[in-house]
């Protein structure tokens, strides 16, 4: 291993390589007997502590832990010459920015270097002070691709910022910013071009957003309203605004405690020592606030840092600089939910519209305590301005910059990137969550369970799905709680006439609702005793002798029904319960019903139109895979060529460009209008329908196809859809509940969870290799070596 000479006279190892690659190490990253494509990363990095480190340890977490076998990203640490960071093995070069042969050595690392095919730097002006010229050499010496993301965009520029920017928009690909502004002040005063810039918001993390009075009770803040700020503290973060407003905020609410979260920036430390803050105690005293301020002089660690901002009841942001683009800290709280007072930063500007925050002047204390006291006499308003904060930034989440960033990769990169998904660690919280001793709530807000929704036949009859095949892939006794459960709801529902409801009340009590359109619901009911009946052999036996009873009460009517896809879900009920318990009964009903199936097929049936009805809906794929399961438990051959054809042509209309589009429920596709496919509306419960009926079709024809598009289909849960965004949550396990045009329905209830959940547990047996596994385990949250230095 390289370092630096003691004295550094000569600075012959100023760019540094940290550790060699092995004949070991390289063969993780080989794919086909190709070494994957390097991305070099240029910037700062822990332990130095500034925003951009920490942003940058971020997003490459987010980065790794998002894509597989697609790239292999190497980190290059900016410092200075006094510098003497210790890195960890993830950085492989140090570029010492004060040091002209620093830019050159690593300039020819670089071109010298067959594997990286494209470079990503992290500017701020203040990064490369005093030595501009010797960086834009540098960028220019390079032979590869290049991405400059700025931090900073200044407006108004002299002559000097602009010709320097222009300099460098002649050799890089792209620029990357973190707002439209900024991207409106390239084009407007530094003459880049629109389609040379991409706007990539800074990315904020996921969280469980935790009760508020648990948290305070945690931290010992029981009774208090907590108002808050965090980040390395500066003059420019102008706290006494903050402090100046105490006196009229605690007159009217004595039960306020400010929190000043964050370490005195090192760079003012250098400069100054602690003399800010020294100023700010002496206010504190003067004004007899002591009791209301609370300074936590530490870096905390992420989750420690989340949990702050969850219990925060409003977050100030009280800059005093004109220009700045972008806070980290400011995108954390509101993602957290913090309600938000802030000064007009370009980027408060910008976010805090239509209801997500308040704007206050620049250093007026007098309005942001008038606001602050509005906030605090109105418990509904901050609730209203929290919701729509988190729905404002739910685009930003690291997940989904992870994507952007790995889509500019893919397009600008010297070597052809083919991007592949991590699929995520089961998380059975939010599933688990949503169940109650009765059985599976209904709905959610975000992820808090809404049990005034109380609770649905459908939903528990496929939350018993799931569960069980957790129970065949896990051998988890903790499964069989919730099997009983959930086959307990279903019994409830099932009436001594041999049918089923579908909606229960609060207080168990059967609704109105349950006047009209069950027949799906007894489909889905009997879908999931039969899928329960075949794993008989792994239950206790008086469970499974009920479950045969209550399998056969079920389908004392189901002759009657003419629904497509109830007689579509009954049949796949029988062929599940057929597996293991044949009966000669059974299978006639099942023949029956799919000789319905049959009819109305060969009644739609046309030469460009292939399908049972004369439009695709909703829950289609079961269509075709009920036709399949007949097939295999009669062997008759006109149900296998059915399913076939059906199941082709229906793929034909939901699969494009390796992307699965379901059919959106604004609109569904018509036969006399074959070209016509509403953008948005997607629901997760088709998305995974699809993905159980592929692995049917994927194990009774072994077509490679079919396991493909199984693929591309769970990655429109991960971020592989119109909005490349996550519609899978990680940090909670829950599922959004919808896809729509232009955003996503944060609301994670259970159809669309429990529906993720099938759909993840059908993957398991394709795609065992732990590699492909996501190791970020958010059901147990462990940060205590990433610190936040915004």
């Amino acid at each position: 291993m390289q370092t630096k000479t003691a004295t550094k006279n000569n600075h012959v190892f100023s760019t540094r390589k940290i550790h060699e690659r092995t004949a070991i190490s390289k063969s993780i990253f080989i794919e086909s007997q190709n070494i994957l494509p390097e991305i070099l990363c240029i910037t700062s990095y822990p332990p130095r502590e500034c925003g951009i480190a920490t942003y940058s340890q971020d997003l490459i977490f987010a980065l790794n832990n998002k894509f597989q076998r697609s790239f292999d990203i190497k980190i290059c640490a900016l410092e200075n010459k006094e510098d003497n960071y210790v890195y960890n093995e993830k950085v492989d070069f140090v570029l010492e920015t004060d040091n002209q042969n620093s830019y050159i050595e690593l300039a020819e690392n670089i071109n010298d270097n067959p594997n990286i095919s494209m470079v990503l730097i992290q500017h701020e002006f203040g990064l490369f002070r005093s030595n501009e010229a010797d960086f834009i050499a540098f960028l220019k010496s390079l032979n590869k691709p290049i991405s400059i993301a700025f931090h900073t965009v200044l407006p108004n520029p002299d002559a000097l910022l602009k010709e320097n920017v222009q300099k460098i928009d002649q050799i890089v690909e792209s620029f990357i910013v973190m707002t439209k502004s900024s991207a409106k002040l390239l084009v407007d005063d530094y003459a880049v071009v629109n389609e040379k810039i991409a706007v990539i918001p800074h990315g904020t993390h996921l969280v469980e957003h935790t009760n508020k009075d648990v948290l305070k009770e945690k931290y010992g803040f029981t009774g208090r309203k907590i108002i808050s700020t965090f980040g390395l503290l500066s003059s420019g973060k102008c706290i006494e605004t903050s402090i100046n407003a105490l006196r009229a905020i605690v007159k009217q609410h004595p039960e306020v405690l400010f929190l000043v979260i964050g370490k005195t920036h090192p760079n003012v430390v250098k400069k100054e020592g602690e003399k800010y803050r020294s100023t700010l105690e002496a206010k504190i005293s003067a004004l007899q606030l002591n009791k209301y301020v609370k300074f936590i002089n530490q870096y905390l660690p992420l989750d420690q840092l989340l949990e702050y901002l969850q219990l925060t009841d409003i977050y100030l942001f009280t800059s005093k600089d004109r220009n700045q683009a972008v806070s980290g800290t400011f995108s954390y709280a509101i993602s957290c939910g913090c309600p938000i007072i802030s000064t007009p930063i370009p980027h408060a500007v910008e976010v805090l519209q239509n209801g997500t925050g308040i704007i206050i002047d620049f250093e007026n204390p007098k309005q942001l305590a008038e606001q602050v006291n509005h906030l605090l006499d109105n418990e509904q308003l901050r609730s209203q301005i929290s919701s729509n904060g988190i729905h404002k930034l739910a685009p930003t989440a690291w997940e989904n910059s992870a994507i952007a960033h790995a889509l500019l990769f893919e397009r600008i990169s010297e070597e052809k990137i083919n991007l592949h998904y991590k699929i995520p660690e089961i998380n059975l919280n939010h599933f688990k969550n949503l169940t109650t001793k009765f059985g599976m709530i209904q709905f959610s807000i975000i992820n808090q369970p809404d049990i005034r929704t109380g609770y649905t036949l459908d939903d528990n009859a496929r939350a018993l799905v799931a569960m069980c095949q957790h129970y065949e892939f896990k051998n988890d006794a903790n499964d069989l709680e919730y099997i009983r459960k959930y086959f307990n709801f279903i019994k409830y529902c099932l009436q001594p006439e041999g049918y089923f409801l579908n909606y229960v009340d609060v207080d168990k009590k059967f609704t109105k609702q349950n006047s009209e359109n069950l027949a799906d619901s007894n489909g889905r009911a009997i879908w999931s005793l039969g899928y329960l009946s075949s794993i008989c052999h792994l239950l206790p036996d008086n469970l499974a002798a009920d479950i045969l009873k209550t399998f056969q009460l079920s389908l004392i009517n189901v002759c009657k029904i003419n629904s497509p896809r109830a007689m579509a879900f009954i049949i796949k009920g029988i062929y599940y319960n057929n597996s293991c318990h044949y009966s000669d009964d059974n299978i006639r009903v099942l023949k029956h019903l799919t000789d319905k199936l049959v009819q109305m097929y060969k009644h739609e049936n046309k030469e460009d139109w292939h399908w049972f009805e004369s439009y695709l809906t909703y829950g289609n794929s079961i269509l075709p895979e009920a036709m399949l399961c007949a097939y295999l438990a009669t062997d008759n051959l006109v149900y296998k060529e059915i399913a076939k054809t059906s199941f082709d042509f229906l793929l034909s209309k939901i699969f494009n460009k390796n992307q699965i589009n379901v059919i959106s429920n604004k609109g569904w596709l018509h036969n006399n209008n074959l070209n016509v496919n509403k953008i948005g509306g997607e629901q997760p419960i088709d998305v995974a329908y699809s993905i159980i009926a592929l692995s049917k079709f994927y194990e009774t024809f072994q077509e490679e196809d079919y396991l493909e598009k199984m693929e591309i289909a769970f990655n429109w849960f991960l971020g592989k859809n119109h909005l490349q965004q996550i519609v899978y949550n990680p940090c909670t396990g829950g599922c959004y509940d919808g896809l729509e045009d232009t955003y996503i329905n944060l609301n994670q209830g259970a159809e669309s969870t429990v529906s993720y959940l099938m759909a993840r547990l059908t993957i398991e047996k394709y795609f065992k290799d732990k590699s492909k596994i996501s190791t970020k385990n958010y059901s147990n949250l462990k940060f205590s070596n990433q610190i936040i230095t915004l």
